[in-house]
């Protein structure tokens, strides 16, 4: 059929048989040799030859070309077929490319997954190493598993064959009891009998007894047999109404008791009934007040935030250049007493102006009565006079009434002695007017020393060895100065002081150059360089000082005409207060309590050998006598079951030792021998 076409003239079917033979005989040698050659060489991993396509010996299967020399053949197969064929060749060429594009994509896809293959190893060789430790561990709790199992089949064994024994001794014991039961039951028999023998017999006895007297009753024998039967039968039905009658009734009340009980219920259920309307009367007043206080206690909380705010926002600072005017003496008195002074003892002054202002016009003090909780020397009813007397008057009292306690026994309590020191000062007459003098006057000045420490004493606030205590300490350091004045001019130099390791005079030594560092380390070995240094500031030795500066000690421990002492004394005074408390603390937390619990007498004990390792048992026995309020006479040897049982609340026995000498004997921990 003509279409005005002319088709490409296609080889014959034999040349390209021909071609394709030809093809794979140079292939196939080609192959061969690479097969041979490949023997020679070491293989690379992961590659394998596959050469089945060239033999048809199976057994030359072992050593196979790789996927990319086993398609060779096809692929210049294909190329020859492309080339052949020029019509079909564009078509061809797409599937060829389709294939090449696949194969390069498989490739792509081999090469990505190789590190997977390695991490699937990596993983593989963890999970095995993961299963062979768990599978270990199951063999060890298996294996003790298996031990805890022998012990328990041991121990199942062991108790069972308790179990039989005790089933045989139960057993013999069951056969014993059951013949001795009956034993018992054929004993019980036995003398049933016989009591029923003895009776017959004595009956008999009776009866013929009766028999052979007949003129003693004058009847029938055989009647009187018969009576005496229904008299007996009687007799066992009188018991046997009498017993059922105790069963029935013997719970039974009197009439007249039961009618009182009655009576009486009757009143309690009146008097119950009433308190329970009295009850619910006082509930519900209870709810009304319930909800006022609810109320007060809102309307008090709103007013104390309105309170807040008001101080926060409102409150002006006071201006005390004001009370130049009013104060007595003028501004010059005004600034010797407000200067180094914050806002809360300005107040304390002014308080203690306008207090002795006040205390000047009274002409009598109210008697405090005899009660109880009012002390010994203030005890008195009625009108006192008020001697008014100047501030000095009273300082100067009071240091010759510390003079003559400390030069007596104290056998007395210091209340007692301070009026027996009244009347013997004053006479019996004045002594109580003073006393209330006095007592005013110390009340009011706060700021005064000398006022303040023997108010604290005279009130119980404080014990009296802590004021002896103190004074006795500052004497010991005027002593230690003294003796480093050779000369004794009541000077000292940093030279003098300087301590002889090692020390010159260039250069900055603080603390250890200054004078006062040996001779203060020697008085106070437990006080730390930072109090050392402000003593020494407090005493006007400072860095700047030089070597051949002069200081006056004695000025330390001088007190002015009020009986103030140098900030030098009082510095030393602030920090024995706060090492007190400092000590305290320490003993509260090692006790680990709150305040509210209590604490036995071998815990604090403990307690403070614990805190302060250098205390020796009278001082540890002073300090437990003052905690729980006991002699020390009677306190429990250490070790004695007694001690238990002394216990006390720790915020008492807390304030109680506060108000003794107490403090740190030693270091806390011993420093080792050298």
């Amino acid at each position: 059929m003509a279409t005005g076409c002319t088709l490409p003239q296609l080889p014959r079917p034999q040349v390209l048989v021909a071609r394709l033979r030809v093809v794979m005989a140079s292939q196939q040698s080609w192959c061969h040799s690479f097969s041979s050659a490949s023997r020679l060489q070491p293989q690379p991993s992961g590659v394998t030859m596959d050469d089945s396509f060239l033999t048809k010996d199976k057994s030359t299967q072992k050593h196979k070309l790789p996927q990319k020399r086993r398609t060779l053949p096809y692929r210049e197969t294909f190329e020859f077929f492309i080339e052949d064929f020029k019509t079909y060749k564009p078509l061809l060429s797409s599937i060829k490319n389709a294939y090449e594009r696949i194969l390069a994509h498989q490739r792509e896809k081999i090469r990505a997954l190789e590190a997977l293959k390695a991490k699937l190893v990596i993983v593989n060789e963890e999970c095995n190493e993961r299963i062979l430790a768990m599978r270990a561990e199951e063999r060890h709790e298996i294996s003790l598993l298996k031990k805890e199992k022998m012990n328990l089949l041991k121990f199942i064994d062991k108790k069972n064959e308790e179990m039989i024994s005790l089933q045989s001794q139960v057993t013999k014991l069951r056969k014993n009891l059951a013949e001795e039961y009956l034993h018992y039951l054929s004993e019980r028999d036995a003398r049933k009998i016989l009591i029923a023998d003895l009776n017959k017999l004595r009956y008999q006895q009776e009866d013929m007894s009766l028999a052979q007297s007949p003129g003693i009753w004058g009847e029938d024998p055989v009647k009187l047999t018969l009576a005496l039967k229904m008299t007996r039968q009687d007799l066992t039905r009188t018991q046997m109404e009498l017993n059922t009658m105790k069963a029935n009734f013997g719970d039974v009340v009197p009439r007249r008791d039961f009618e009182t009980q009655e009576k009486t219920n009757k009143d309690l259920q009146e008097q119950l009934d009433s308190l329970r309307a009295s009850y619910e009367e006082v509930r519900k007043e209870h709810e009304i007040l319930m909800q006022l206080h609810m109320s007060t206690l809102k309307e008090r909380d709103q007013f104390y935030s309105e309170l807040q705010e008001i101080q926060r926002t409102s409150t002006p600072r006071p201006d005390w250049s004001k009370c130049e005017d009013v104060v007595a003496g003028g501004p010059e008195r005004w600034k010797m007493l407000a200067e180094g002074k914050n806002s809360d003892q300005l107040v304390d002054v002014l308080l203690e102006e306008i207090g002795s202002g006040l205390l000047r016009e009274k002409d009598f003090f109210p008697g405090l009565g005899y009660g109880e909780a009012i002390p010994a020397f203030l005890r008195f009813d009625g009108l006192v006079e008020n001697k008014k007397p100047n501030k000095k008057d009273v300082i100067n009292l009071l240091k010759d009434a510390w003079k003559e306690r400390l030069a007596e026994e104290q056998k007395e309590t210091f209340p007692d002695f301070f009026f027996n020191f009244l009347e013997h000062r004053f006479g019996p007459n004045d002594a109580i007017a003073w006393a209330y003098t006095v007592f005013e006057n110390i009340k009011l000045f706060h700021s005064n020393e000398v006022m303040s420490q023997f108010y604290a004493v005279l009130m119980g606030k404080w014990s009296e060895n802590v004021y002896i205590t103190q004074k006795e300490t500052v004497a010991q350091l005027l002593k230690e100065m003294t003796n480093a004045d050779s000369k004794n001019e009541g000077l000292l130099t940093m030279e003098q002081f300087r301590e002889r390791q090692g020390q010159t005079s260039a250069g900055p030594c603080w603390p250890s150059c200054f004078p006062h560092s040996t001779i203060l380390k020697s008085t106070f070995p437990l006080k730390t360089e930072e109090q050392i240094q402000e003593l020494m500031e407090a005493g006007g030795w400072y860095p700047s000082s030089s070597n051949a500066d002069l200081l006056n000690y004695r000025s330390l421990f001088m007190e002015d005409e009020e009986g103030q002492s140098e900030p030098f004394v009082q510095k030393l005074w602030k920090q024995y207060m706060n090492e007190k408390a400092e000590y305290l603390q320490q003993l509260k937390q090692e006790l680990c309590k709150e305040l509210h619990e209590v604490v036995t007498l071998p815990k604090l004990r403990g307690a403070l050998m614990s805190i302060d390792p250098s205390l020796d048992k009278q001082t540890v026995n002073t300090y437990i006598s003052q905690a729980f309020q006991l002699p020390e006479s009677q306190l429990p040897e250490e070790g004695d079951e007694k001690e238990e049982g002394i216990v006390e609340i720790l915020q008492t026995a807390l304030e109680r030792l506060q108000v003794i000498d107490i403090r740190r004997v030693g270091p806390r921990e011993p420093e080792p021998a050298s």
